[in-house]
């Protein structure tokens, strides 16, 4: 019996042991893979089709994420108004969305309902006929949503860095403009639908209560399909980052408050280095305890919130600081990061400091493992980077074991000035 007179005791994040669930996993009969987390209290099912659809594989700009969005919006036999009672009357979710290489259907729906509601998605993948006049729609929305986005510092901001590191060709820094919406045709969605949609590669994640049966179930409305029965073409780009490494941009001759970005090139996710590099980022700038936010922010009171960020993309990564501050302190603000790359370097890493960074870590990565979702979603992370299990525990080892010296040595590694990108933007 718990004695309520003593308060329990205290037990730092990093003591406690992380273990990742493990999913099941099986074959479609067309080879599609499928990862599968069977945990969770209610009786909620999510799915996740996983396509190698993204802008990476576009041939023309917008074309990957024009398709995704207008594949949900009418097939042969429903348009896009039924599509959306259909999947209201049960209760459901059915969402997509496009990145860089990979482009997601997800659907959300109550264990008992989740019969009734592939038969749809099955519908999407082999019959969205991507409607003349929802692209005509699409195109109005997408450029009155740009228009007002280009007037804001920080949308500009964040476009323009990634276009510095990458290169404006490059799927990971390519920006769209008006005339892009203005050229789509809708010949060539339907083209590229056909190519990386119903022909296409994919990747299926689901977790919740499954049904039972739920890989008979599954099969039956997905595995005949003509998924995988093509090898995707492993299409390279060319990293072509801006010799100039300082911009001013003016954006609003008004404006009172600029978006500040500084950024370079690091290791990507799978590299053993990463996670190494996490822990120095977040000591640096990726929470709110950090020294960027603890000087600029608590100290200086130049910005509501600084802080520094590390890309997941799969073929290239960046260390990001981003923040938005009073026009007059923009130089001040730039100095201080400066400042505190250096202090990394040469300064102490105090045993306090570092353990609230590996707790704030590991209690965050907990609260990443709760429930089935959250599960799948660090699989499938996992799998689309081509990492194993051994590499996730390793993260976690390094999180818990990374001293003080190590870091100062990644920061005299990858926290020089000189590398960095630095753009304003008012």
């Amino acid at each position: 019996m718990l004695n309520r007179s003593h308060a329990p005791s205290i037990k730092d994040a990093i003591e406690y042991h992380i273990e990742l669930k493990k999913p099941d996993q099986f074959k479609l009969d067309n080879g599609v893979n499928v990862y599968n987390v069977q945990a969770g209290t209610e009786e909620v099912v999510q799915i996740e089709w996983v396509f190698k659809a993204g802008n990476w594989f576009e041939e023309k700009k917008l074309v990957a994420s024009a398709a995704n969005f207008l594949m949900k919006n009418g097939t042969s036999k429903k348009s896009a108004y039924e599509i959306n009672e259909f999947v209201d009357f049960y209760g459901a979710y059915l969402n997509r969305s496009c990145y860089n290489e990979t482009a997601v259907v997800t659907l959300h729906c109550l264990t008992k309902q989740l019969e009734y509601l592939l038969p749809l998605v099955q519908e999407i993948f082999m019959d969205a006929v991507l409607p003349q006049d929802e692209l005509m729609i699409y195109q109005q929305n997408m450029k009155q949503r740009l228009a007002v986005n280009l007037k804001k510092c920080d949308f500009v901001a964040g476009r323009k860095i990634d276009a510095l590191l990458f290169g404006e060709k490059h799927p990971y820094g390519v920006f769209s403009e008006m005339n892009d919406y203005d050229a789509l045709q809708q010949e060539e969605l339907k083209t590229f639908y056909e190519s990386f949609y119903k022909n296409g590669h994919c990747t299926i994640f689901s977790a919740g209560i499954l049904p039972v049966g739920y890989e008979k179930l599954l099969n039956s409305y997905f595995g005949q399909l003509p998924f995988n029965k093509t090898i995707v073409s492993k299409a390279t780009h060319v990293i072509q980052p801006s010799p100039q490494k300082k911009w001013n941009i003016l954006n609003d001759p008004d404006g009172v408050q600029a978006a500040i970005r500084i950024a370079r090139p690091c290791p990507i996710p799978s590299d053993p280095e990463f996670p190494k590099l996490q822990v120095l980022n977040v000591l640096f700038g990726g929470f709110f305890g950090s020294r960027l936010m603890t000087n600029i922010r608590e100290d200086k009171g130049y910005t509501y919130g600084i802080y520094s960020y590390m890309m997941n993309h799969l073929h290239e990564s960046a260390i990001l600081i981003s923040t938005e501050a009073g026009r007059d302190v923009c130089e001040a603000t730039v100095k201080e990061v400066y400042y505190e790359m250096e202090q990394l370097k040469k300064g102490e890493i105090e045993k306090d400091e570092l353990l609230l960074v590996k707790n704030y870590l590991i209690g965050t990565l907990l609260g990443d493992l709760d429930g089935p979702f959250h599960i799948i979603s660090r699989w499938k992370n996992l799998i689309l980077h081509g990492m194993t299990e051994s590499q996730f525990y390793y993260a976690v080892e390094t999180i818990k074991t990374i001293q003080s010296k190590e870091l100062k040595q990644l920061a005299e590694k990858y926290l020089n000035p000189s590398e960095f990108y630095e753009l304003v933007v008012v």
